[in-house]
């Protein structure tokens, strides 16, 4: 299939990684599916996940299709490259439509990624888990490939400045057994999150590299000796965003 949008987004990816002289570890890639539909799950760290877990794919020529806000899709410059790609709009008030078209695209032989967390990870430990891979991976009746990114958060994440000004950061990709989750979409995103966190503890104890001085430890997770903020103290970062949300959108209601 031609990808005359994808491929060469693709390639100036990998263009700016070589500038910012990133330093990848990648492993696993032998579970990559050779072909057929899967469900690509990624944890989420930082802003530029999506393209690097992606390169973990690229050694079996595959591509993968990630569900994205609508948001993006509406944008005059992202928009027309994210459908040129083929990825999925996520409307958050239609979620039925984006949901259905994700399922399409796996029973028709696609990789299709998410974001079991639904959005950035400020504790750089795994949130809580949306049950939609489970279910999507069980309706389309393919597997699910777990994959973990570490060390993404340091180039670029929720509440910090860009660091692209400093070269040579180093980038852990795990790729995990493709498996089929078990019972129903509860237990499948259980044994889901599992499985990452295996991944994500082998990715951390193999990462090659270490806080630069006393200061850049904000990366590091509380609970092994940085600074970043504890799972609880994000999470309530995170509720308290989503209610101020809440009461400008019923604000704009009112208003209108």
């Amino acid at each position: 299939m031609a990808e005359p949008v994808y491929l060469p987004v693709v390639g100036f990816a990998r263009g700016v990684f070589a500038a910012l002289r990133l330093k990848f570890d990648i492993s696993g890639e032998e579970h990559v599916p050779a072909r057929g539909g899967g469900v690509v799950a990624i944890n989420h760290t930082g802003y530029l996940d999506f393209a690097l877990a992606g390169l973990a794919f690229r050694p079996r020529k595959r591509l993968v299709r990630f569900m994205a806000k609508k948001e993006v899709f509406d944008h005059k410059v992202s928009g027309p490259l994210m459908r040129g790609m083929k990825h999925i709009p996520v409307d958050r008030e239609a979620g039925a439509g984006s949901y259905q078209a994700a399922v399409d695209a796996l029973r028709s032989g696609e990789l299709v990624g998410v974001f079991p967390e639904a959005t950035i990870s400020q504790s750089f430990e795994l949130k809580e888990f949306k049950t939609g891979a489970a279910r999507m991976a069980q309706e389309a009746g393919v597997p699910i490939v777990p994959v973990v990114v570490w060390g993404s958060q340091r180039v670029w994440t929720k509440g910090r400045k860009r660091e692209f000004n400093r070269r040579g950061t180093s980038i852990r990709i795990v790729v995990g057994e493709p498996f089929v989750p078990a019972g129903d979409a509860v237990q499948g995103t259980k044994e889901l999150k599992e499985r990452m966190q295996v991944l994500l503890d082998e990715a951390r104890a193999t990462y090659q590299g270490a806080p630069r001085d006393a200061e850049d430890t904000w990366w590091v997770p509380a609970a092994v000796g940085g600074t970043a903020p504890t799972l609880e103290a994000a999470e309530a970062k995170d509720a308290q965003v989503r209610a101020d949300r809440a009461a400008k959108r019923a604000a704009r209601a009112g208003d209108n």
